[in-house]
């Protein structure tokens, strides 16, 4: 078994420990200490990177069984069994997991104590956390009140205090969470608040995790995911958002608090022109259905418009349809180039017996797409655009 360093000292950045084992591992080499400060991935929290000697540890695992640490290397390391060797914990990665995790602890006593939420689980990404809250609606008054009780915990500094507690008297602790092996339990204590069996690396007192930032939540699996960073991560987070921020105002001529009112203005401005253009259109389309009526092809009965559209939307192609069908005695065979997508629409006058929707399906069918609809109007496309015109006239000659 590997004695672990950062038990006792997670600010623990540098040591000696006697090489036991070496062992290659595909294109890489697993070296096993007696003794170590590298944190294994573990916990949800992801393990640290360093050296030991001059060997670049990628990766740091547990083998459950046997209770040791294997420190994943890039290269054959220079050092042999027995030998002593120095390890040193990349500073930045080590200081940024250990105020997540402590911020982790935090927040989960702080939801457990706003709304009752307990943590399910927790997991340190690269950019952010994230939490998995037993709450099935969470409203934006309760994640906000959390997120104040866990700032207070931190802006009042208390101490961080780990315990190695018997498993037998765990009953008198008031512990968070119930998830812990072992006859003597590692508890991790933020003084007066939270009480947790955790393995992790934590800070010495909550006001260095430095502040508890909560980007989102959303519901995942009939529980709440809160997303949060602390610490540099925060700050990092706040200049990206006041960044993007300010270039959105710069955009909109406005001030940077003034953004939403703004937004909310152009949205309300842009579905009023859309109104608009709608209307207009409409009195387009009258205009244009006549023109398209006067080049169809006369045929015993009816009329057939045959025609393919570029630079148009569906939308505006059904509203054509629908003018062009609305004399009576018209077929409608419409394309549409979609940015390069072959998009069709069929459609008839209602005084004419013929199903649009079977003549969609079979042509799409026939060219490898697919299509439907109603008797009087149907929708399809095909894979390629070049084979468009053909659909069109392959349809034209069935009618």
């Amino acid at each position: 078994m590997t004695e672990r360093l950062y038990f006792a000292d997670a600010k623990l950045l540098e040591f000696t420990g006697r090489v036991t084992e070496i062992l290659p591992r595909g294109d890489r080499w697993v070296v096993v200490l007696d003794r170590t400060a590298f944190y294994p991935t573990g916990g949800g929290q992801p393990h640290d990177t360093g050296r030991l000697g001059r060997a670049r540890v990628i990766e740091v695992l547990e083998d459950e069984a046997s209770g040791r640490i294997l420190h994943l290397v890039e290269d054959r390391p220079d050092f042999s069994v027995g030998d002593m060797v120095t390890g040193r914990i990349d500073r930045e990665r080590r200081w940024d997991h250990m105020q997540q995790h402590t911020g982790q602890h935090i927040l989960s006593q702080a939801f457990l104590r706003a709304a009752g939420a307990e943590t399910k689980s927790f997991h340190l990404g690269a950019r952010t956390a994230t939490i998995d809250l037993d709450i099935h609606r969470p409203e934006a008054t309760l994640i906000r009140e959390a997120e104040e009780l866990a700032n207070q915990i931190v802006f009042e500094d208390r101490p961080v205090n780990i315990h190695q507690v018997p498993r037998n008297e765990l009953d008198t602790w008031p512990i968070r969470r119930d998830t812990y092996h072992g006859d003597v339990i590692r508890v991790v204590e933020i003084s007066d608040f939270d009480y947790s069996p955790c393995g992790g690396t934590h800070a010495a007192r909550t006001g260095e995790v430095g502040l508890i930032a909560i980007r989102g939540w959303e519901r995942v699996k009939k529980m709440c995911r809160v997303e949060f960073v602390c610490g540099r991560r925060a700050l990092y987070d706040y200049r990206a958002a006041n960044e993007a921020a300010k270039a959105v105002a710069l955009t909109l001529s406005t001030a940077r608090d003034e953004i939403p009112e703004r937004v909310a203005q152009l949205i309300e401005d842009n579905k009023h022109q859309r109104r608009r253009i709608r209307e207009l259109f409409n009195v387009a389309a009258t205009v244009e259905a006549a023109h398209l009526l006067q080049m169809a092809e006369s045929r015993s009965g009816y009329r057939l418009v045959k025609h393919i559209f570029r630079d148009r939307s569906m939308d505006e192609v059904r509203i054509l349809a629908e003018k062009l069908c609305e004399r009576g005695g018209v077929i409608a065979l419409l394309g549409l180039d979609d940015h390069g997508a072959a998009r069709l629409l069929f459609a008839r006058s209602s005084d004419l017996d013929i199903h649009m929707g079977e003549r969609m399906k079979e042509a799409t069918g026939a060219f490898g797409g697919r299509g439907g609809g109603k008797p009087d109007m149907a929708q399809g496309g095909i894979p390629k655009i070049e084979q468009l015109s053909a659909c069109l006239d392959r349809v034209a000659a069935e009618v």
